[in-house]
């Protein structure tokens, strides 16, 4: 009997994954029926899914043995009290890639303060504006999960002094790791760049409010590629009205595009991507899936299952 999954992540993602998916469940040697039309939900063994996808009642199938997300953040879908079934979010070694080019680019960014120039191009020449070198410029990255131990470990090797902090306790090699609130005092108090990297849960919405954004130094800079709601807008926004954050980079937002009215769009101090800091690349995110699947088929522990009681 071939083991069924039903991919839910969306109609327009169906493309993108089909021939990835059974390229890599063929590859893992599982006979997998896949399938992005509603199935009968009693014979599907897995789910893979986007929060934003086909379904938010999970209660007919009830015998899915794991819910395989596409995105690592999982905040849309944790909550939902009808998803009972094993939940794992993604952890592509691609999007980690990406998150790691993101960051160290706008790093590099602002500690070599280029704007100055590349937005400059009027004929004056500024070569009176020489930055510290990087050992001189310390960084701090908020959350370190996979991709902010990445991220953290790819700036220390460029000598910048890295400090993380996290909500637990934690070590990685080569980073100055804090946590609880001490810790994230101290952290932010020796930061002149700041790489928000945490999951978005109760405990870190608004994280970065008025007073912890008056912790920083001033002319300290913001580079946000992990969740919207970690930074309170207002408060930002008058911190940079003060000149006390010298400027925020922005990667994602409490609400997505980030209408067109939003003051974020035409302040001289914020810089806006938009939401792509990193991608979940269909070919390394379909050989994940199909790894979780062969383990749940084996009896093993999934990779990435997330922690209910935490959120993550």
């Amino acid at each position: 009997m071939p083991i069924n999954v039903y991919f839910a992540a969306g109609a327009a993602r169906w493309p993108q994954y089909e021939a990835p998916l059974k390229a890599a469940f063929a590859e893992a040697g599982l006979d997998v029926a896949l399938s992005n039309a509603a199935p009968d939900p009693a014979a599907v063994d897995y789910i893979v899914f986007a929060p934003n996808g086909d379904i938010s009642d999970f209660t007919p199938f009830a015998g899915c043995k794991g819910v395989l997300n596409l995105w690592a953040g999982v905040e849309q879908i944790v909550g939902n009290q009808t998803l009972t079934q094993p939940l794992c979010r993604m952890v592509d070694p691609a999007l980690t890639e990406g998150m790691v080019e993101w960051v160290t680019g706008h790093v590099l960014r602002h500690h070599l303060n280029t704007d100055l120039h590349v937005l400059n191009q009027d004929g004056v020449w500024r070569n009176g504006a020489v930055p510290p070198i990087a050992r001189e410029r310390p960084v701090t990255v908020l959350g370190l999960g996979e991709l902010g131990r990445a991220c953290g470990r790819a700036l220390a090797a460029l000598n910048f002094p890295v400090t993380g902090w996290s909500r637990t306790a934690k070590e990685v090699e080569g980073i100055r790791c804090l946590s609880g609130e001490d810790g994230l005092t101290e952290a932010l108090a020796g930061a002149q760049i700041v790489v928000l990297l945490l999951p978005l849960t109760a405990g870190t919405e608004n994280l970065m409010n008025a007073e912890r954004l008056a912790a920083l130094p001033e002319g300290a800079v913001i580079v946000n590629p992990g969740r919207g709601p970690l930074i309170d807008d207002d408060a930002l926004l008058a911190a940079l009205d003060a000149g006390h954050i010298g400027h925020a980079t922005l990667d994602v937002f409490r609400t997505e595009p980030l209408p067109a009215a939003h003051p974020f769009w035409a302040h001289p101090k914020v810089t806006v991507t938009p939401h792509i800091a990193s991608e979940t690349r269909a070919p390394s995110a379909s050989r994940v899936i199909a790894e979780n699947v062969r383990r749940g088929e084996a009896g093993e522990p999934f990779l990435y299952e997330v922690d209910r009681a935490r959120g993550y």
